[in-house]
């Protein structure tokens, strides 16, 4: 999907220089879609905190059946 967005070209910059991205689309792809993935995880993260899953197992099976 293309879409217009103004972004300073400070920012760009960093951008760029950040995601390692030479094109400016790329970078705020890229850009984009880890913020995205940041929060996906986050939310996931919370939820299992908060106990939203019901795993049979206790973290000390877990733990133990890894070694």
């Amino acid at each position: 999907m293309r879409i217009t967005v103004d972004i300073d070209n400070t920012t760009l910059q960093d951008l760029a220089q950040i995601t390692g991205e030479s094109k400016k689309s790329p970078a705020v792809a890229k850009a984009v879609t880890e913020f995205v993935n940041r929060n996906k995880a986050k939310e996931f993260g919370r939820l299992l905190r908060e106990g939203a899953f019901d795993y049979p197992a206790t973290n000390d099976e877990i733990e133990a059946a890894d070694r």
